[in-house]
């Protein structure tokens, strides 16, 4: 055990927040850290195990109990249910599990946490551990929360004028996350976003997956009263410097998932940049009405195009005409290689929720965007995607029902695919694919701030 301890610069356990958007770039984090000599446990709950039994051939897998382990998130009666009683189990657990590695030498240096459970840094002060606040979310949208945290925008928000804060563009209503978007919605999950910061100061390290050159301004603003380091694109390796050996997918999927030949099959019959790729993400729930607007502004613009949509979904919220209409130029997928789709040079616009990994994808692999944000985070990266970093465009909600007609969907994809806008579309996001793969490479600002965040570490 003693030899096995010092083939490894520092032990550092890691601890997300347990959904699919979380999982995935502390992941892939831990595989940055491990192909610099560190050694990382990567932990998940006992129904996250039990469920799929996740593996990696670099990164040691555990698991602590969220207090759900039969059936995890749907077992439980309300997210505050959940949340509470992941705290209670969560913390007694991780406790045992770092007492584990204590007792067979393999004692953890560090813990990096999300900053959705806040809870894990009082775990860790504890034992005397160094911790790592880890924010999976663009940190523009981290700044507004802390505004907020800190008393500096009251709630709710009323614009105009336009909220201004440092290192942003001016943010109207529609732009802000949709906690203050939309007065009083998911309470719960508005709480647990205002509470990353209930005690980040007392972490060692706050470690945001963003890239710096993308925010740089925000960065260097929010960095002032909360200092971090930039350490993402999180995508496998294999899709920016290739520098880490098997990396080319994500090792943990939490939804049932098919075989993606068929659809990159389709996908190579396809000319260059022809396709339009659609997906709302894992949490999407569109009502009928949408889904059919959304149906016919698709079918309208003649382009051929790749849905993932749920199987119920399919049935019952599109139209069987529709459905017959576009046989011809459409595949529908309940699930895809999201990431095989979007390198693939068949894909000319991705037509996304902008959900921040989604984002983070389309940007790191060089596809422009029509944008649907619905909640949360989206709504401002919705924003950064059309007016800071010029990669896509966002559609106009109908104030009459709240619903993106069809004319507006068919004339955004239109815009991006071949509008003399779309032009300059694409080539920012050539810009920012390579600014991307730099910031992982060797000597850029992300795999700088690895270096020194493990250096630190082992000077401790």
């Amino acid at each position: 055990m003693d030899k096995e301890k010092k083939e490894h610069r520092v032990h550092i356990l890691c601890v997300p927040y347990p959904s699919q958007g979380h999982v995935n770039p502390m992941l892939q984090f831990c595989k940055r850290l491990v192909s610099k000599g560190a050694k990382a446990t990567f932990t998940i709950t006992n129904f996250i195990s039990k469920s799929i039994n996740p593996k990696s051939d670099s990164v040691d897998i555990a698991s602590i109990s969220d207090g759900f382990d039969a059936g995890g998130f749907q077992q439980a009666e309300s997210v505050s249910d959940y949340l509470n009683r992941m705290e209670v189990e969560g913390s007694r657990t991780l406790e045992n599990l770092i007492k584990s590695y204590r007792d067979r030498n393999l004692a953890v240096d560090c813990i990096v946490y999300d900053a959705f459970l806040p809870w894990v840094l009082d775990v860790t002060m504890r034992f005397g551990i160094r911790a790592a606040c880890f924010f999976t979310q663009a940190c523009a949208v981290n700044y507004v929360y802390y505004y907020v945290h800190r008393g500096l925008l009251d709630i709710p928000v009323v614009t105009p004028p336009p909220v201004e804060i440092p290192g942003l563009p001016p943010l109207e209503l529609p732009d802000l996350p949709s906690f203050m978007h939309v007065s009083g919605s998911y309470p719960a999950y508005f709480e647990m976003v205002l509470n990353q910061f209930s005690n980040v100061d007392k972490a060692d390290f706050v470690l945001v997956n963003t890239f710096y050159k993308l925010e740089e301004k925000v960065v260097d603003s929010m960095t002032k009263v909360c200092p971090m380091l930039t350490i993402g694109p999180t995508l496998p390796s294999f899709y920016l410097d290739n520098r880490i050996e098997n990396d080319d997918k994500y090792d943990v999927n939490l939804f049932q998932s098919d075989p993606s030949q068929t659809i990159l099959d389709w996908l190579n019959t396809k000319p260059p940049k022809s396709v339009v790729y659609i997906a709302f993400g894992s949490m999407d729930n569109l009502p009928k009405a949408q889904m059919e607007e959304i149906a016919w502004g698709l079918n309208n613009t003649n382009f051929d195009f790749l849905w993932v949509i749920r199987v119920f979904d399919k049935e019952e919220k599109l139209p069987e005409s529709f459905v017959r209409a576009s046989s011809e130029r459409a595949l529908f997928a309940h699930w895809s290689p999201q990431l095989e789709v979007l390198s693939n040079e068949a894909i000319g616009c991705f037509f996304s929720h902008g959900g921040w990994n989604s984002t983070t994808e389309a940007l790191s692999l060089g596809v422009p965007m029509v944008v649907m944000p619905q909640w949360t985070d989206q709504t401002t990266d919705a924003k950064l995607v059309q007016d800071v970093w010029g990669v896509g465009i966002r559609v106009r909600v109908s104030e009459e029902n709240g619903i993106v007609r069809r004319e507006e969907i068919e004339s955004c994809v239109r815009e991006v695919m071949e509008g003399e806008k779309g032009k300059e579309m694409k080539r920012n996001c050539v810009k920012w694919r390579d600014l991307a793969k730099e910031a992982v490479s060797e000597g850029g600002t992300s795999d700088l701030n690895i270096d020194a965040f493990i250096s630190k570490l082992e000077c401790s």
